[in-house]
């Protein structure tokens, strides 16, 4: 899948978060609600890979780490931090959109105020 069209699809799972923005951090577009939840990081220092990195909760990044280490890595800066590195370009035919939005969705959770975080699931 083409890079621009990865960023397009990134662009319309973050953003259709309520009151996710997007701005420029460290170079790269990433997304924010108050603080970032994800980051698009392609290529980061001569990585072969497009990738995503993003807030993830407790316990997350070691098991999805553990569980298909070919797409999920710890990135540097922020691993230690429990952040979670997934490569968007290690599928045929792109990644998954629908493990996409989890995993983005997910980040959202980890930082967005609780009111916010409550419209994702009104009925919770």
């Amino acid at each position: 899948m083409d890079p621009d069209e990865l960023l397009a699809r990134m662009r319309e799972v973050c953003l259709a978060l309520p009151e996710a923005t997007e701005k420029i951090s460290h170079g790269s577009p990433s997304w924010f609600v108050r603080r970032m939840f994800a980051s698009w990081v392609p290529y980061h220092h001569g990585d072969e890979h497009l990738a995503i990195w993003v807030a993830a909760p407790d316990g997350a990044q070691q098991d999805m780490v553990d569980a298909e280490p070919a797409r999920f890595f710890v990135p540097p800066y922020v691993g230690h931090r429990g952040w979670l590195g997934m490569r968007l370009d290690v599928e045929p035919g792109g990644p998954d959109w629908d493990e996409v939005r989890g995993v983005v969705t997910d980040a959202y959770r980890c930082v967005a105020p609780k009111r916010l975080v409550a419209q994702l699931d009104p009925t919770a």
